[in-house]
């Protein structure tokens, strides 16, 4: 095992810090009020930020501030100032999702460690090595990276790798789920997600109809991540930083899953039964090593319920009017935290007023419809807590350092203070005199030297070279401590050797760096269609479209050849995740048609650097990459992008304010379901039972099923080359505001088909006379009205946003 291994422990409060540095992390991770993905954690003020990193420093743990949101075009300035902040104040490296911002903090601040997000959703080895180009320092690999890429990305990068341990996981890829902001407007690529996937769905068939025993089930909810037992093989693998997650956690639990993983880290062993049912007790849904590590289906998703289910405490036995009789299985203490299912399926709890041990049976007050013969669960442990608190409370602003003071006759004295890595030399200039009477001793000189009340340090061992009858006054040998614990703390405030910007140098450089040209049009008002399947293309008039998406199957010859002879820009449009199987065979399907291609359609940073460096197509950045905002659009321009959709989450004064700055060929979709997540499991596998992903090319559960919500809202799935889609429950359709929509800036509206199989044509021609002036605005809603009698619709976010 690697032993320069890194723990990474979340922090959301102080006493989370406490919690992690002292319970053994290496780095922790926070954010500040703004600009983080845990909106709805307690985050740092600035003054808090400052103590944060001090503490941390005085313990050798470094800092990792979160930035790991996409930041729009009015943000960026404020964003800018406040990573000025952050490294003149010492951090060791910030966390970012937004490739716009990256590239100016790299501008700006050479000097600061940059690490890619999760957000970003890299999974493969040409995604890391185009990071690792562009001078990221390490990049947080998406949590459904199979150990085997991982293998085979640290093969052949030298940047670090940090990958996930412990802690809640999202369903969807990270930086792709869109749910809960086509829901409410709460974007989770914002920082403001609304959890919806731990809410509970029903299945639906290719009919409507619900599918029987799968209703009000937690069918998007996973099981908390834990890999105790593979930590050996994770860091084998190539991962360097192991990431807890647990930013709004309470510290106890901060703490608890630190030192279960320091011990397993330092001993190169596995967890003891006891730490397991520690990690079990403080918090867990269930737990699953995770996709990467290969469950599936049952093994990763939590159906019963979303939130911490403890560990088994009894059964009850019986109950009548005010009692409930509790058999126990385990210990029970007095203010352990006790839960009971209720008749309706429910659960409610209460601390407990009494203790037992196995075997006994107990009595509580009862609280509620208690089911009898139903289990009872420990919801949390009075003792576990108390530990978990002792662990950080005590000696948690105490520093050892260590001391040698020299004192020679005719000489200046000498004191050398060490703390951790850090040594220093301090002088006086005051020759040491022979003494006329008594001399100094070396008890005086610990008792003047051990006057550290005022500091935060303690001396913990001290050696003197002192020549017999010495004389030296005692204010020099304060003054000789005073100037040593201010070297040291001096150190300790800018261990990264950093020096301060000028406010004025500052200001026009970040002027300089937000000052980006702008890119010219080569098109105006184009219509192009993406489409799923070959059928839905034999729908489309193609004398009514500019430019065509499709999918690369291994018989699109001869599509290819009948679509350019009808003077159509034809893109191969890939998929959001690719592995290095995946890459093989885009490899093998582009090579017969790669002399009659456009150009390719890239959802992933790894598919535009193997794009760039293998073809010499156009390439258009789509969806996947998140365009959010100018810098982001001047970004990929920059990496030879040509033409790029803009984000689904943007409204029309975003995008406007991204049009008049930096213009270029921009993309918006204008109708289709958007997709909501991508994910690595399939909710059809919890139907069938399936413990992997084998038989997904035959299932007969791949496409027609979907997901209805409590408002009765039906979200339909796809699965297809081994990831799911899941779609959004109504079509984007806007058609009637398409002049505003060009005249945001967009110059070409794209028509999403998807889960579609009717109406393709019919909708196609409808925007293509709207946006050719042959419909005018009445004909157009009339149109819409028909839409309408089939399904509901939906105008996105172009005359809202997200929050």
């Amino acid at each position: 095992m690697n032993y320069n291994t890194e723990l990474l422990a979340p922090v959301g409060s102080m006493e989370s810090l406490y919690a992690a540095v002292q319970n053994g992390a290496n780095a922790v991770y926070l954010g500040g009020k703004s600009f983080n993905a845990r909106h709805f954690a307690s985050n740092f003020s600035y003054d808090e930020l400052r103590e944060v990193i001090g503490y941390a420093h005085l313990n050798d743990v470094k800092v990792y501030i979160t930035i790991n949101i996409l930041i729009e075009n009015k943000e960026m300035e404020k964003a800018l100032d406040y990573i000025r902040f952050l490294y003149e104040e010492d951090v060791d490296a910030i966390i970012v999702q937004d490739l716009g911002l990256a590239k100016l903090v790299h501008e700006l601040f050479p000097k600061l460690n940059i690490h890619a997000s999760t957000q970003m959703t890299i999974n493969n080895l040409e995604g890391v090595k185009l990071l690792e180009e562009l001078g990221f320092n390490r990049v947080v690999l998406a949590r459904e990276t199979p150990l085997e890429e991982i293998k085979r990305i640290k093969r052949g990068s030298q940047i670090e790798l940090e990958g996930f341990i412990h802690g809640a996981l999202c369903v969807s890829y990270s930086g792709q789920c869109l749910m809960s902001s086509v829901i409410g407007g709460r974007s989770g690529n914002r920082g403001r997600c609304a959890q919806p996937c731990r809410m509970p769905y029903s299945i639906v068939d290719k009919n409507g109809d619900l599918l029987d025993d799968w209703q009000e089930r937690y069918l998007l909810s996973p099981k908390d991540l834990n890999t105790l037992d593979y930590i050996e093989e994770i860091i084998n693998a190539g991962i360097h930083s192991l990431k807890i997650e647990g930013r709004m956690k309470r510290p106890e639990y901060v703490a608890t899953i630190v030192e279960t993983y320091r011990k397993v880290i330092d001993k190169n062993e596995k967890a003891s039964p006891k730490e397991k049912e520690d990690v079990e007790q403080i918090f867990n849904r269930g737990f699953t090593k995770g996709v990467g590590l290969g469950d599936f289906g049952r093994d990763f998703i939590s159906m019963d319920r979303p939130d911490n289910r403890g560990t088994t405490l009894g059964t009850v036995i019986n109950t009548n009017r005010d009692t409930v009789f509790i058999l126990l299985k385990n210990t029970l203490e007095k203010e352990d935290g006790i839960e009971f299912t209720l008749l309706n399926g429910k659960y409610k709890g209460m601390k407990s007023p009494i203790s037992g041990k196995k075997g006994d049976t107990v009595e509580v007050k009862k609280i509620g419809n208690v089911r009898k013969n139903s289990p009872v669960y420990k919801s949390s442990s009075i003792t576990l807590l108390k530990k978990a608190q002792e662990s950080y409370v005590k000696n948690k602003n105490i520093y050892p350092i260590n001391m040698e003071i020299t004192i020679k006759i005719g000489q200046n004295p000498i004191l050398k203070l060490n703390y951790r890595d850090y040594e220093t030399l301090n002088h006086v200039d005051f020759a040491v005199q022979e003494a006329k009477s008594k001399g100094l001793t070396k008890e005086k000189i610990r008792e003047q030297l051990s006057k550290l009340g005022d500091t935060q340090f303690s001396l913990n061992n001290l050696d003197i070279n002192l020549d017999e009858n010495s004389f030296l006054p005692l204010s020099v040998l304060n003054e000789l401590r005073r100037d040593a614990t201010y070297s040291l703390n001096k150190y300790l405030e800018n261990k990264n050797n950093r020096d301060r910007f000028n406010d004025q140098d500052f200001k026009e450089k970040k002027e300089q760096v937000l000052n980006i040209k702008k890119h010219q049009k080569t098109i105006k008002r184009k219509l192009s269609v993406k489409v799923d399947s070959i059928e839905q293309l034999e729908q489309l008039d193609f004398k009514k479209l500019d430019r065509i998406y499709i999918p690369l199957t291994d018989d699109i010859f001869e599509t290819i050849k009948t679509l350019k002879e009808k003077d159509i820009e034809v893109y191969i449009s890939t998929e959001k995740i690719l592995y290095r199987n995946d890459f093989k065979r885009l490899e093998k399907r582009l090579e017969p048609i790669k002399d009659l291609i456009d150009g390719v359609s890239v959802q992933n940073l790894g598919t535009l650097k193997f794009i760039k460096e293998n073809y010499n197509f156009k390439i258009h950045g789509s969806t996947g990459l998140n365009i959010f905002n100018s810098y982001t659009v001047d970004f990929f321009k920059e990496m030879g992008v040509d033409s790029m959709t803009l984000s689904p989450e943007l409204n029309l004064s975003q995008i406007n304010g991204i049009e008049k700055k930096v213009g270029g060929d921009l993309e918006s979709i204008v109708y289709g379901y958007l997709p909501v997540m991508t994910t690595k499991t399939c909710p059809m596998a919890l139907v069938k039972g399936c413990k992997d992903d084998k038989e997904c090319k035959t299932c007969n559960f791949a496409n027609g099923y979907g997901l209805n919500d409590r408002m009765d809202k039906t979200f339909y799935i796809s699965r297809k080359e081994g990831f799911t889609t899941i779609y959004n429950s109504v079509p984007l359709m806007v058609l009637d505001s398409m002049d505003q929509i060009y005249n945001s800036g967009i110059n070409i509206g794209r028509l999403d088909f998807t889960i579609e199989i009717e109406n393709i044509k019919e909708i196609q021609v409808a925007y293509h006379k709207y946006i050719n002036g042959i419909w005018n605005e009445k004909e157009s809603r009339e149109f819409i009205e028909t839409i309408k009698d089939t399904t509901e619709i939906t105008k996105g976010h172009f005359f809202r946003g997200v929050v």
